[in-house]
């Protein structure tokens, strides 16, 4: 990524930054399943309500949707597919100034962390 990215305050994330293409850019694994799609994807395809989960030897897909926890309305995702549903808290959104390059970070209740880029 060539341009500076700033931090996105997540208290006030709107869910159209999450929406779009995703690349896998970085995994750390922990105790999840390794063969899961979500531990093997290497693309995350996010449009209002569906998600697509692209992995080399599988494909899932299903629904998301962004949830806060009422304690310090920290955002996280929900996501229901075919072999799995988790959540996963959304530890860091970073975006360019014009929006067109962005990371996302995020921390699954397995211990996995998958960093996430866009454009892929």
């Amino acid at each position: 990524m060539d341009e500076i990215l700033f931090d996105v305050n997540l208290q006030q994330l709107p869910d159209e930054y999450l929406t779009g293409e995703w690349c896998v850019a970085d995994r750390v694994l922990n105790r999840g399943n390794p063969n899961s799609a979500l531990a093997q994807a290497t693309k995350l395809t996010l449009q209002p309500g569906t998600l697509q989960v692209h992995a080399p030897a599988q494909h899932d897909a299903g629904q998301w949707s962004v949830q806060r926890d009422a304690l310090l309305n920290r955002p996280y995702l929900e996501l229901q597919l075919l072999q799995e549903e988790t959540k996963a808290l959304i530890t860091r959104l970073r975006r360019s100034a014009d929006g067109l390059q962005s990371q996302l970070n995020l921390y699954f209740q397995s211990g996995m962390e998958l960093q996430l880029a866009q454009p892929c």
